[in-house]
């Protein structure tokens, strides 16, 4: 029997690390204008015949989120250390000639696309008006279960390998059990195989579509459906309430919002583009795709996940710090 499982909701050579090398340096110099543009730049450190510059640093600490002030001086310094390494790499890279290595070729034109493509999205974005005050409250009104009735849940669940039909006894004997205890003695009396896991949870880890159930649930509830290989069950082993303000959550509402209308920005735009474009699908893409098969949307140049605070680039953690929680 497996002691433990996630739960259902949680989604070398040297060579490939020397062409990993010469595409994060491209992008880097390419960005800062590598040493071409000695009169703009301010030198860090000179590496054999190139230079590396006060402006590739602070390119590279610009993308560091959540650093302090106080650590800039030596992020900058660890920063150095990495791109006096990899200006060396380059300088291989160079000698070797692998910027004609079609791998490396690919792997360059691959991220050009994406930044450029990433670049006008982001264009598109600033034409995005900020939320007003109205609509952070309107946000916060409708979501107690993320705010003002805020609540963190330890919860325990069990993945049981059970047939369809055993369903109803299962959900008979849980809703009869005094507690989980008991309804696990019965899944190893009728030698059922399953897992358990327990994890606390806050409630932007939960999918947006299972909150509201459970910010219904009261303590020692206990939930069941059906899995996709037998049985899941759910219990709500406690809670505690955590409450947030609105003015405590008015930031991260902002930002939000803000980045939802980017999003749909981003999307109108290009399905405009698409509605404008002559599109040839050819070969085998030609063929209309088996019946019920929809395409899988790849990952965009910008985020498009259900959950708002995914689609604002923000994770839990980042939200629970953006309203002072710990």
């Amino acid at each position: 029997m497996k002691q433990k499982m996630s739960p259902s909701w949680i989604r070398a050579s040297s060579r490939p690390l020397l062409a990993s090398a010469v595409v994060a340096s491209a992008v880097l110099l390419a960005a800062c204008g590598g040493s071409k543009d000695k009169a703009a730049s301010q030198t860090a450190a000179r590496v054999n015949k190139d230079e590396v510059t006060v402006h590739q640093i602070n390119f590279v600490l610009q993308q560091q989120r959540g650093l302090r002030p106080e650590q800039t001086e030596a992020a900058s310094r660890q920063i150095l250390e990495r791109l006096i390494d990899q200006q060396l790499a380059l300088q291989k890279a160079d000698d070797l000639k692998l910027d004609r290595d079609p791998r490396v070729v690919q792997q360059l034109e691959a991220m050009r696309r994406e930044i450029l493509a990433r670049a006008y999205v982001e264009r598109l974005g600033e034409a995005a008006s900020k939320p007003t005050p109205d609509e952070i409250k309107k946000y916060y009104d409708e979501k107690p279960a993320l705010f003002r009735d805020r609540r963190i849940y330890n919860i325990q669940e069990l993945l049981i390998e059970a047939k369809p039909e055993q369903l109803p006894e299962l959900r008979e004997r849980l809703a009869a059990s005094k507690n989980i205890n008991e309804f696990v003695e019965f899944l190893k009396s009728r030698e059922m195989r399953f897992a358990a896991n327990q994890a606390v949870r806050t409630p932007e880890q939960l999918p947006p579509a299972a909150l509201d159930s459970f910010a219904r649930m009261k303590d020692g509830q206990a939930t069941m459906s059906q899995a996709p290989n037998g049985v899941q069950v759910v219990l709500l082993a406690g809670s505690r309430s955590q409450p947030v303000t609105e003015e405590q959550a008015r930031a991260t509402i902002e930002q939000i919002l803000l980045n939802e209308r980017k999003r749909k920005l981003a999307e109108d735009e290009l399905k405009s583009l698409r509605a404008a474009a002559k599109i040839e699908y050819v070969g085998k893409f030609a063929e209309r795709p088996a019946s019920g098969a929809a395409a899988a949307p790849l990952p965009a140049t910008t985020p498009a996940a259900a959950d708002p605070a995914a689609s604002a680039g923000l994770s839990s953690t980042d939200i629970s710090k953006g309203l002072g929680l710990k």
